[in-house]
């Protein structure tokens, strides 16, 4: 079968799967549809929270990042695990010992304020949100390519999907759906290294076969190792040094702060946070964190070589191509836009680095704009080049140099001339991992307003059936919204993803570790830090990123279009302002002081567990 027909079935099978497991996990009362009944085992949780985590983002563009960025991408996957450690060590166990159904329930309880709890529901609403955007778009890439449909036809399909078993399941439905996408997206992504990694060097591991020898047949003779190879060729075209640390404005302090930024982000992300409300106690609660690292890691510690895989065919295939030797792969990505070369007239593609390039991406940019671009590029090929350099250091010059770092590993196994199975089972693990994160988005943006808003706020007195309603109503509407996203997405999938971490670090993480660890700070500072925090970081990424502001943070953060570290200045003034107006305002109520002590207890001491061990005697 062609590579169209195994997509097909293999999105047939698995989204029958997907169904399937929401028919039969669905739910009638509020306990299944937020928080599944308390009832997930910690490896089913584990599996499920992986399944959250690794989006589209780590899926599909994570690897296009390193790829793109050479070792310096590694930031990412120091940033997005080690907000685990975080999470598993400050956050998890105690908000699983607090018990309730979502975040924004803490931060209302603990300080004792339906003001903090709505200003945290709107926090939680804006994270969502951004971090959704990414999802949809990563659904659009793998259907526009793979099935040969618009990118919004494709983005219709993942939003009716999701609303099935989101709405019918609830988180129930949700975390055994995600339990069955972790298998389909870490089956597709090893499955594809393996299969690189034996042609390439003839080791079966990954992460070896990234730093093992070249086979003399991809080499074309010569003796040289895998990174050694891509050292040089990326020198010899103007890029820096593939394995070089800090490249460009991703110097060290850049590095920090975008790694803290996304470990902070990590364990303020409202979807991975309710996961650990989901399990039956801490103990499980604590053991979820460790097997959720465990199933992330096998997939993050592939993408290095993933990325390197993509990077060497990449060159070696379509630089000083000609038209009639263009690679398949390029002929198929061509088609969805994500990838263009404009010739200068000598009929060979010219990949390098600056303004001479001749591969470019045009799908971050309008209809109208993608015109501009071909009437120049045609202008300047019918008065015999005399344009051209000037014409393609603009567009360099825009951010348009280099095809869509989203297309980099569902590109990856045409690249490598794969089965066709296996190419149609990576495009079934992107819509995987598209979905599961998206699915638990919508939850969280559901259980914001029905239960937080609704419920807590406005109609104390509402009933299951109506709670329910109300919460499966949102999740339309919060569905709607996603498609919107992916049809007219702010950027490329990690970069709005990233995005969604620096607000996390910047409102959510201070508020929960402040409220957890520090008895004495109130209800006026938790607010005012949040709104600061939050308030900052938006307006700084807005600003910079779509409204051209320069970066003004004294050389800090001036990564281009791409401030994702301004999320820890937005968490250092939350934690700042938090703390200097926590003398000048009353101590929190003795009721919340005592929750606070009570959720730092070790799980089987306290007041409450002398007097659960009483009645049982």
């Amino acid at each position: 079968m062609e590579t169209r027909e195994w997509t097909l079935l293999f999105v047939a099978l698995t989204f029958g799967l997907y169904l399937t497991i929401a028919w039969l996990s669905r739910v009638r009362d509020t306990g299944g549809f937020y928080v599944a009944g308390r009832g997930v085992p910690a490896m089913a949780n584990g599996m499920a929270t992986a399944s959250d985590w690794m989006s589209a983002a780590s899926f599909i563009s994570m690897a296009g990042l390193i790829s793109f960025m050479g070792f310096a991408g590694g930031v990412y996957l120091m940033g997005w695990t080690g907000g685990y450690v975080l999470l598993a060590l400050l956050l998890a166990p105690y908000l699983r010992k607090f018990g309730y159904f979502t975040v924004p329930d803490f931060v209302g309880d603990r300080f004792d304020s339906n003001t903090a709890r709505i200003v945290a529901v709107l926090c939680a609403l804006f994270i969502s949100t951004v971090y959704v955007a990414g999802q949809m778009r990563g659904v659009g890439v793998v259907f526009s390519r793979f099935l040969e449909v618009d990118i919004n036809t494709g983005v219709f399909f993942g939003m009716a999907i999701v609303f099935f078993y989101a709405t019918l399941g609830g988180m129930k439905g949700i975390t055994w759906t995600q339990v069955a996408q972790y298998w389909v997206l870490i089956t597709a992504f090893l499955t594809a290294a393996i299969a690189i990694g034996i042609k390439l060097t003839g080791v079966p591991v990954p992460s070896l076969a990234m730093g093992a020898e070249l086979l003399p047949e991809q080499s074309g003779g010569q003796a040289a190792f895998l990174l050694e190879r891509l050292d040089q060729i990326s020198v010899d075209l103007g890029f820096s040094r593939y394995t070089e640390a800090f490249v460009g404005s991703w110097d060290k302090v850049n590095v920090f702060c975008v790694t803290l930024a996304l470990m902070c982000g990590t364990a303020g992300l409202p979807h991975v946070l309710v996961r650990f409300y989901t399990v039956p106690s801490v103990r499980a609660a604590r053991w979820s964190a460790m097997w959720a690292l465990f199933f992330i890691a096998l997939l993050y510690l592939t993408a290095p070589a993933t990325a390197a895989f993509a990077r060497y065919f990449m060159i070696e295939s379509l630089n000083g191509a000609t038209e009639e030797s263009l690679p398949e792969w390029y002929r198929n990505w061509e088609q969805t836009g994500l990838i263009n070369w404009f010739d200068d007239g000598d009929g060979q593609v010219l990949y390098s680095a600056g303004a001479d390039n001749e591969i470019y991406r045009n799908g971050s940019v309008g209809a109208v704009e993608m015109a501009e671009i071909e009437r120049r590029h045609q202008q300047w090929l019918d008065t015999g080049g005399a344009e051209g350099a000037d014409a393609r250091a603009e567009l360099s010059a825009r951010g348009l140099a280099g095809p869509d770092q989203d297309i980099i590993v569902l590109a990856t196994p045409e690249m490598a001339e794969l089965a066709s199975w296996i190419i149609a089972l990576i495009a079934a693990g992107g819509l995987a991992a598209a979905l599961s994160t998206a699915s638990g988005l919508l939850l969280v943006m559901s259980s914001a307003i029905s239960h937080d808003l609704y419920y807590r706020i406005f109609r104390p007195a509402a009933t299951e059936a109506q709670r329910l309603l109300v919460g499966r109503s949102v999740i339309a509407v919060a569905v709607v919204i996603a498609g919107l996203f992916g049809i007219y997405p702010p950027g490329f999938v990690s970069q709005v993803v990233a995005f969604a971490f620096g607000l996390a670090a910047a409102s959510l993480f201070p508020v929960l570790i402040l409220g957890i660890f520090s008895k004495r700070v109130g209800t006026v500072p938790a607010i005012a830090g949040m709104v600061v925090g939050i308030g900052f970081t938006a307006s700084y990424i807005v600003s910079s990123v779509y409204f051209g502001m320069a970066p003004w943070t004294f050389g800090i953060l001036e990564t281009g279009l791409n401030p994702q570290g301004i999320g820890v200045i937005g968490m250092l003034l939350n934690f700042g302002v938090t703390l200097s107006l926590t003398p000048l305002f009353p101590a929190p109520s003795e009721a919340s002081q005592d929750m606070v002590d009570q959720v730092r207890e070790p799980e089987g001491f306290g007041p409450a567990a002398q007097i659960e061990r009483a009645v049982d005697h």
